[in-house]
């Protein structure tokens, strides 16, 4: 349990503000179809962060647990200061020939690639060694905090300011990276 409510915690909070929900939000305001973006959302994230949940199951089974303890704890210090930098909007180009579905998939999945998320996911599966479990509270957390960007859109962003919640969410990495440290488990 403990693993599926830290892995929803922390993306959910990471991913406000982030460039993936603010692409959800281009889509949504561009397609007009929310149910369509959300599927596509959920579609790319169980892809991308299984992969990611995944390979950080496999990268801590090669290192020792004090190693990946620091290595943990400072990846997620990591986090909590590049979350406090805001993300920019990317324009998704108007020129796709695939439905809102794939079009959605696609942007998604590779705007993900690379993101904090998707390397706090890749944190997390070293961690808790569950990618089924890990993958679940990720996708959710991803899903959730997307899904405010797509059917609440720039109303509940304009009354959260974004300062605060970016705040929120590096106190969360920095708590985990706290905890991690003073864990006698790895």
């Amino acid at each position: 349990m403990e693993a599926l409510i830290n892995s929803f915690l922390l993306v959910f909070a990471g991913e406000m503000g982030d460039k993936t929900q603010l692409l959800s939000l281009v889509l949504a305001s561009r397609f007009k179809k929310p149910w369509t973006i959300l599927l596509g959302v959920f579609v790319a994230t169980i892809l991308n962060h299984g992969l990611a949940s995944g390979l950080g199951v496999w990268l801590s089974s090669l290192v020792e647990p004090a190693t990946m303890r620091w290595i943990l704890a400072l990846t997620f210090f990591a986090f909590a200061l590049w979350i406090l930098i805001p993300d920019k909007e990317e324009e998704l180009k108007q020129t796709s020939q695939f439905g809102v579905l794939a079009t959605t998939i696609i942007a998604f999945f590779l705007a993900e690639m690379g993101d904090k998320t998707q390397l706090a996911t890749i944190a997390l599966g070293a961690r808790y060694a569950d990618t089924l479990i890990v993958t679940i509270g990720t996708t959710l957390g991803m899903l959730a905090s997307n899904a405010l960007a797509i059917f609440l859109g720039s109303k509940l962003l304009e009354r959260i300011p974004m300062k605060w919640v970016r705040a929120f969410a590096s106190f969360l990495f920095l708590l985990f990276g706290v905890l991690i440290l003073i864990s006698d488990q790895m």
